[in-house]
C-alpha cells in the first residue's frame, strides 16, 4: 500500500496537502477562475487558455470584464456589486450559461460554478468554466433535424390529401355506379389516384435522401402535366383552361406536378365550387402562370410570400411551389388576376412552343 493511502487510512486528508491540490487544479479540464471584489483576476489556471485563448498570465492582474462581452458588462457588475452589498443572488451559482469573450473576439458559450471564499481575510469569487459550444452545435443540430423531419410530415401530408380525397369519392362511387362501363371508369380513377399517392411518397423518400436524380429535369409538355395534375385534385365544378398551343419546359416531373396540384387545390378550397383555373403563358414566353377567379390573395399573404420560410397565410401550400419555383431557380410572384382572383407567375422559366 503506497504511502498517500496510510496517510488517508491514518485520517490525514489530501485537502490540507497544498502540493496535491495545486496538481489537482493545474491539470483539471476545467477552466478557473479567482477574482476579488473590485473584478481583478487574481488567478486562472491552464485549462482557461483552451477555453479563452488567454494564457494564465495573460489575465492574472486584469480585470475580469476581459472576458465579458460589452453588452453584459454593466449586468455583471451590478450583479457583484449587489451581491456584495446585500448577499442576494440574481443567478444561479451552481451552473449558469454565460457567453464569455475570446482572445480573438468571438463568444464562447460556457457553463459557470461560482463560490465565494476568504483569503487571506479578503472575499474572493472563484469560477469554474466548462466550454459548452460542442453541446450547444448538437442541440441546434438535432433541432434543425426535428423541423425538417416536422416540416417533411406536413408537406407530405398535405400532397396525399388530394389523391387520397379523389380515390375516396371515386371508389364510392365506383360502388354504388349500375353501368360496368362507368364503373370501371371510377375504379381506373382510383388506381391513377393511388400511383399518384405512391409517387409522392417515392419522390420524398428520395429527396430525404438526397438522391440528385430525384431532381433531375426532363422536357416536359406543360398541357400534360397540368391536366395530369388536374385529374387528381377534387375540383368539384370547377373548370381548367390550358394554354394555346404546345409549350415544353424543362422540370422535375413530380414536383412541377407538385405545383399545379397545390395552386388548383388552393383555387377550389379558397374559392367558389365552379371556380374557373387557367394555365397559361406569359408574354414574350418568359414563363407560365396560374390563376382563377376566387377571391384572389390579401396583401398579407402577398406579404409573407415574399420571404416566407414556413407556411404562408397558415398553409403549406404556397411554401411548397415557392420551394419548387427556388429549386428550378424560377422566380414566383403573387399577382392579382386581370379578372380579380388570384394569380401566381413563374418567370426566368425556359419555355419553348413545339411545332
Amino acid at each position: 500500500m503506497g504511502d498517500v493511502a496510510d496517510l488517508v487510512r491514518a485520517g490525514g486528508s489530501l485537502r490540507e496537502e497544498s502540493e496535491f491540490l495545486q496538481v489537482l487544479v493545474e491539470n483539471t479540464s476545467q477552466g478557473i477562475l479567482t477574482i476579488d471584489t473590485d473584478s481583478v483576476i487574481l488567478f486562472a489556471n491552464p485549462a482557461i487558455e483552451p477555453i479563452l485563448g488567454y494564457t494564465p498570465e495573460e489575465l492574472i492582474g486584469s480585470s475580469k470584464m476581459t472576458i465579458i462581452p460589452d453588452r453584459l458588462r454593466s449586468a455583471h457588475q451590478n450583479g457583484l456589486d449587489a451581491f456584495v452589498e446585500t448577499g442576494e443572488r440574481h443567478i444561479d451559482w451552481d451552473g449558469v450559461e454565460l457567453p464569455a469573450l475570446h482572445k480573438d473576439g468571438h463568444e464562447v458559450p460556457v457553463m459557470v460554478s461560482l463560490r465565494t471564499h476568504e483569503y487571506r481575510g479578503e472575499r474572493v469569487f472563484t469560477g469554474m468554466f466548462t466550454d459548452v459550444t460542442e453541446r450547444k452545435q448538437r442541440e441546434a443540430a438535432l433541432r434543425e433535424q426535428k423541423e425538417e423531419l416536422e416540416e417533411f410530415a406536413d408537406v407530405l401530408s398535405h400532397d396525399l390529401r388530394n389523391p387520397l380525397q379523389v380515390a375516396k369519392a371515386q371508389l364510392a362511387l365506383g360502388r354504388h355506379a349500375d353501368d360496368t362501363a362507368k364503373r370501371e371508369e371510377f375504379f381506373e380513377t382510383v388506381d391513377e389516384s393511388l400511383d399518384r399517392i405512391d409517387a409522392i411518397i417515392e419522390d420524398m423518400l428520395a429527396r430525404a435522401r438526397d438522391e440528385g436524380e430525384a431532381r433531375a429535369p426532363d422536357t416536359l409538355l406543360l398541357h400534360a402535366i397540368a391536366r395530369a395534375a388536374w385529374e387528381t385534385v377534387a375540383t368539384d365544378d370547377a373548370t381548367l383552361t390550358l394554354p394555346d398551343g404546345v409549350w415544353q419546359v424543362r422540370a422535375n416531373r413530380s414536383r412541377l406536378r407538385q405545383v399545379f396540384e397545390n395552386l388548383f387545390r388552393n383555387a377550389v378550397e379558397h374559392g367558389r365550387r365552379d371556380v374557373a383555373v387557367r394555365v397559361g403563358v406569359l408574354g414574350d414566353a418568359e414563363g407560365f402562370y396560374v390563376s382563377d377567379d376566387g377571391p384572389g390573395f390579401g396583401d398579407d399573404v402577398k406579404a409573407q410570400a415574399v420571404a416566407a420560410d414556413g407556411p404562408v397565410g397558415g398553409h403549406y401550400g404556397l411554401h411548397i411551389v415557392g420551394t419548387v419555383a427556388s429549386e428550378h431557380g424560377w422566380e414566383m410572384r403573387l399577382a392579382d388576376d386581370l379578372g380579380g382572383g388570384a394569380r401566381v407567375e413563374f418567370r426566368d422559366v425556359a419555355l419553348i412552343e413545339k411545332e
